[in-house]
């Protein structure tokens, strides 16, 4: 600026306004308030000439350049320039097109040192919440860049997210509660749903940031600048591309956890995509919302099969009766009526001791025997695994002596090939799960219990009803034989039951890769053998 006045000085010309964007990129003009000022000004007459220190200072994209010229031209004003002195067509052309493949240069020469920094383990850019900048300098005084160390804090609140999105809390909860405990988000900002979701695939959000689990990924993803707008534009990189680096140091969250929450966001997927697959577009919605009610999706009318839904005044009734009347089952039923008698049944007639009670053991018996198995051939592994190398290492010590002879080497190369197939049968090894204890109704009892309290509490409502409709396969409800009665028969897949209530008191609810895990097909239903749950309206 100053430069360009003395210039003006000189010429004898008069400054009539300044115009700058400091700090601001030169590849576009579209974003700059103060080129578009310019322009206004040279529209209205303002000024006859333009001074500029260079070409490049107005303008580094070919388009904008040779536009703003055309403009300036089509006012009867001329550019003058410093180093090029009055700008013509010519000049528009050859320092235009230098002026591009200069940024182009300079955007590939940034990109080569940020990826030099991040295979040394180092920050690519941007500061991810968790993480503290060190400040540090080198040993000839310069500042070292791109070192991050934990925020013990920080990553406390980290934890707490995914434990809490891996229950089953959603996003919004969760940010909900953060701004309501006062705990800063981001940058000191507000805390929001998206923070916290971003995009899976392009790896945003603080659910998929992997820097979390000590991996480093960087060129995910590249930024486009948007010719109509001057805004970036993001665009995903093939995988291919994507430089992953290590760093254990840097870890926060353990993979248990992580997989926890990845498996269920692939869940949430999964039911998008079969939702967007289904034929009606109520199809669709009714899959992508969450639940209303405690029962919500797991009611089924005796009469027809169909749905029951909540309607108008907190009342479950038959879909089909409501919008068709195609079914005759013109009975409703209070929600808070209704969850206290399904709470009563998960309770004290699901899992009734005369009713399961050979069927519980024959669980536990079947169940424990695999137990058994399993441990059992992982002791043998161990135990050939630790002879085989201590043959190996024996080996070895012979060869180092000088004891070796001609099968030496393939008795060596033999024994290693054994080694290696016994620590791949042990990485493949199944999840061996707790021996059940064979009075497991009663743990069963104490943990609905439990969670039928939970429910009163706003902290652990979400997770305590997202427990509850995993123990209930389906809530079937008839018509009762007496006018404004209703009989409700309550559907508990058996396998799914004993393996909730066979974990451990503090163990998240999540499902091992042992065959604890596989449900038995056998059914519980409370209300056989016992007179039904009737309700009066």
């Amino acid at each position: 600026m100053r430069i360009c006045r003395e210039q003006a000085a000189r010429e004898g010309w008069r400054v009539i306004a300044s115009y700058k964007d400091a700090a601001i990129s030169g590849s576009s003009v579209t974003l700059r308030p103060g080129i578009q000022e310019l322009l206004d000004d040279a529209r209205s007459g303002k000024f006859d000439l333009v001074l500029a220190e260079a070409l490049d200072r107005i303008s580094r994209d070919q388009a904008d350049i040779a536009t703003l010229y055309k403009h300036l031209q089509f006012a009867g004003i001329t550019i003058v320039t410093l180093a090029e002195g009055e700008i013509s067509e010519l000049h528009v052309g050859l320092k235009g097109t230098m002026n591009a493949l200069f940024l182009k240069d300079l955007a590939k020469k940034t990109h080569r040192g940020l990826r030099g920094r991040v295979e040394k383990g180092k920050s690519g850019g941007g500061l991810s919440y968790g993480y503290d900048l060190v400040r540090r300098l080198d040993a000839g005084g310069e500042p070292i860049r791109g070192e991050r160390t934990i925020n013990l804090v920080e990553a406390e609140v980290i934890r707490r997210i995914f434990r809490d999105y891996a229950n089953g809390i959603s996003p919004l909860a969760i940010a909900t509660r953060l701004n309501a405990e006062g705990i800063p988000g981001p940058y000191g900002k507000l805390w929001g749903s998206t923070t916290l979701r971003g995009h899976t695939k392009r790896g945003t959000g603080l659910l998929n940031n992997e820097l979390y689990v000590g991996r480093l990924v960087w060129n995910r993803q590249r930024y486009l600048k948007n010719p109509q707008t001057g805004r970036r534009v993001s665009r995903l990189n093939p995988e291919s591309e994507w430089i992953t680096t290590e760093v254990p140091e840097l870890r926060i969250l353990d993979d248990e956890l992580w997989q926890a929450v990845k498996a269920r966001q692939t869940a949430h997927q999964i039911d998008y995509v079969r939702s967007m697959e289904s034929g009606s577009v109520g199809a669709k919605l009714r899959m992508k919302r969450r639940p209303k009610s405690l029962l919500s999706g797991l009611l089924v009318c005796g009469t027809c099969n169909g749905p029951v839904a909540l309607r108008g005044q907190d009342r479950f009734g038959c879909s089909a009766h409501i919008h068709r009347r195609s079914c005759t089952n013109v009975r409703t039923i209070k929600r808070e009526v209704l969850e206290a008698r399904v709470l009563e049944g998960l309770r004290h007639r699901l899992m009734a001791p005369d009713i399961v009670a050979e069927a519980v053991h024959a669980y536990v018996e079947e169940t424990n025997r695999l137990n058994h198995q399993q441990r059992a051939a992982a002791n043998a592994d161990k135990a050939e695994l630790k002879k085989v190398t201590k043959a190996i290492e024996r080996l070895v010590n012979m060869a180092a002596d000088g004891d070796a002879t001609r099968g030496l080497v393939d008795k060596l190369l033999a024994l290693e090939a054994q080694e290696d197939a016994i620590r791949a049968r042990m990485n493949e090894a199944p999840y061996i799960a707790p021996d059940i204890h064979p009075n497991i109704a009663q743990f069963y009892r104490k943990k609905v219990e439990r969670l039928s309290e939970a429910l009163h509490h706003p902290s652990e409502r979400d997770e305590a009803a997202r427990a509850i409709r995993g123990l209930i396969e389906r809530v079937t409800l008839f018509p009762g034989a007496k006018p404004g009665e209703m009989t409700a028969t309550l559907h508990g897949e058996f396998g799914a039951i004993m393996e909730w209530a066979s974990q451990h008191e503090t163990a998240a609810n999540n499902c091992g890769s042992g065959s604890i895990c596989a449900p038995m097909s056998v059914s519980v239903v409370a209300g056989v053998g016992f007179e039904p749950t009737t309700f009066r309206l």
